[in-house]
């Protein structure tokens, strides 16, 4: 028996169906968080698209949004955030924003330890370049 259209056109919808289903698993993977998770996730995304469009003012406006709407920022959220910042040159807020993700425990990278250095270092603060170099020191040595 040769295949026709119905039968091409049948095959056809069930791949899509197989598609539809696995792109929805794959959503409900990413938003596993639900629906404050799936807002996070957009949020951090706009942040970061903003730190990729140097509006690093926009960044920090998001990120006091989404505190406004009792949604905490996580650490890709203030990540974004100081990255923004130092596209703008802007290490009191880069300092700022690490300090409230060591105060609220989250996991600070080295990665962000250096570009907030660097910007603080560029701004003249040597003292704060210090502090941070001491405070990755403590946290590498277990102190």
């Amino acid at each position: 028996m040769e295949p026709d259209a119905l039968s091409y056109n049948a095959g056809i919808s069930r791949m899509r169906e197989r598609r539809a289903m696995a792109a929805g698993a794959a959503a409900a993977k990413r938003d596993a968080g639900g629906e404050a998770g799936a807002r996070r996730h957009h949020y951090s995304a706009g942040i970061s698209a903003c730190e990729k469009g140097e509006q690093w003012q926009r960044a920090l406006a998001l990120l006091s949004e989404m505190r406004e709407v009792k949604l905490d920022p996580n650490v890709i959220s203030y990540s974004a955030g100081i990255n923004a910042c130092e596209k703008g040159g802007q290490w009191q807020q880069a300092l700022s924003m690490l300090r409230t993700m060591r105060l609220r425990k989250l996991d600070v990278g080295f990665t962000i330890y250096g570009i907030t250095a660097s910007m603080c270092e560029q701004g003249g603060q040597w003292s704060q370049v210090l502090f941070l170099f001491r405070e990755v020191r403590d946290l590498v040595t277990g102190k």
